[in-house]
């Protein structure tokens, strides 16, 4: 065998295994990190059980399917949110599905908005577990108005609940990790906190915002390496965030969500969650295509991701206009391709 020949095979190979990883990229569901500790990392079966875990959010959507999740870990649940016969709804399936008892649940109302509250139910934890070992700071409410036809009221609301919420109970936990110089602060972003879209300004603003808080305080906990501050920001799942986003003003939501089958489901999205805090990785994104495409193109080259954004954005807001859902045409459209 000749060099020139050799050379030739091994640029064949080369070239298959391109076409191999794009073929497989194009199929993915989450950042290339992310899927190489779900092949080769560790397990949340291993990393997990026995924890204190505090759950913000946790009467529906991620929230809910977290807490099903954990609940067969072995773990110690907080389950927090406004609407208290949720909670118990949610506590009983635990129960009834998981590994858990009646004393590894507490059932804890919080409204993330009444920030007065918030050490009083860091305190009410400590003393029923002794120790808070993941926050996971879930709550959060979205969005669908165009700028023009939303009131200030409604920015005020997002900023409030999906940021200065999630700061408020952050900095209650945060002196107790300190002190054991351990824990995990897993934050519950967006794509939309790393990309923009319209419909979602005041959404995007809030996001954009949490992750530029985390990004800063995991700087600052350099010293305490035992504390993983973890942003997961997840694309488009099946939830009822969509029917639950609020419109123009305040007091108006979404009436009609559509159809929220193409979207990833929630089990999935949420055990790639996991993976993420069993692995301690900082930031993931986990969403299907085009959308995971177009983060990596804002990432990395952001003259495209506005062209392409710009593209997408106009077909986004005639969905709206048109009563479905703003993303169902790019899924479908993606979907067809790769068939």
């Amino acid at each position: 065998m000749n060099w020139e020949l050799l050379l030739w095979l091994l640029a064949l190979c080369a070239l298959l295994l391109l076409v191999v990883q794009l073929l497989r990229f194009l199929r993915a569901d989450g950042d290339l990190t992310l899927l190489w500790a779900e092949w080769q990392g560790r397990r949340p079966e291993w990393e997990l059980t026995d924890m204190v875990v505090w759950v913000t959010g946790a009467s529906s959507g991620i929230g809910e399917e977290l807490a099903y999740q954990l609940s067969k870990l072995g773990v110690s649940l907080v389950l927090s949110a406004r609407r208290v016969h949720e909670l118990e709804r949610v506590k009983r399936r635990c129960l009834e599905n998981g590994n858990l008892k009646e004393k590894d649940i507490l059932v804890l109302p919080l409204d993330l908005t009444d920030t007065g509250s918030h050490e009083a139910a860091t305190e009410a934890v400590l003393q029923e577990f002794g120790r808070i070992d993941i926050l996971v700071n879930n709550s959060g409410i979205s969005q669908r108005s165009l700028c023009m036809d939303t009131s200030l009221d409604v920015y005020r609301k997002l900023i409030e609940l999906n940021y200065l919420g999630t700061v408020s109970l952050t900095k209650c936990v945060l002196p107790h990790m300190i002190e054991r110089k351990q824990g995990k602060i897993v934050t519950v972003n967006s794509i939309l906190g790393i990309i923009s879209a319209p419909l979602s300004t005041g959404y995007c603003a809030s996001k954009h915002a949490l992750r530029g808080f985390f990004n800063g305080l995991r700087t600052e906990l350099a010293a305490y390496p035992g504390i993983i501050v973890s942003n997961i920001c997840p694309g488009p799942v099946q939830s009822n965030i969509v029917e639950n986003s609020l419109a123009g003003e305040v007091t108006k939501t979404i009436a009609n969500n559509g159809d929220q089958s193409h979207k990833m489901a929630t089990s999935r999205c949420v055990r790639l969650m996991l993976i993420s805090m069993a692995n301690d990785l900082k930031e993931v994104w986990i969403s299907q295509q085009p959308f995971l495409l177009v983060t990596y193109l804002w990432q990395y080259m952001p003259t495209w991701a506005w062209w392409i954004t710009s593209k997408m954005g106009k077909k986004r807001i005639e969905n709206f206009k048109s009563g479905v859902d703003a993303d169902s045409s790019y899924f479908k459209i993606f979907k067809t391709k790769r068939d």
